[in-house]
């Protein structure tokens, strides 16, 4: 008799391609956002897609990549440099509700996944300042 490991929610949602989808469906929407798509230095996204995707997966029960090339996520710190109040924060849960849908996961993964991103997104808010005139 062996003790079956249980699967990890990574795995459960179906794994790597879940997770690329949830991301490619998020940054299309923050390619055309005029408050988001500023806080992306690179005129292409596939990088910051990459580092979500790889964090999402850790997070969730996949691949440790993200800590293994980037070290601890510490998300508060690496979003101390961005101006991220709760207009932000708002526009950031909207696409990411839109990536969310896209995927039509059961409902309770769906809920599980969605409680996490938005407790994140809540705690990546550092200012209450609005948001600069560009």
């Amino acid at each position: 008799m062996t003790d079956a490991q249980p699967l990890s929610f990574y795995d459960e949602v179906g794994g790597h391609d879940t997770f690329v989808r949830l991301v490619d469906a998020f940054y299309r929407g923050v390619a055309t956002d005029p408050v988001l798509k500023p806080m992306y230095p690179e005129e292409d996204l596939a990088a910051a897609a990459e580092r979500l995707t790889l964090f999402l997966e850790q997070y969730w029960g996949g691949p440790t990549t993200y800590s293994e090339t980037r070290g601890h996520p510490r998300l508060r710190m690496r979003h101390l440099p961005f101006h991220v109040n709760p207009d932000a924060r708002d526009r950031w849960l909207l696409h990411m509700r839109a990536a969310v849908d896209e995927l039509e996961l059961p409902p309770l993964h769906e809920a599980t996944l969605w409680d996490y991103l938005q407790r994140a997104a809540y705690a990546m808010v550092n200012t209450f300042e609005p948001t600069p005139k560009t």
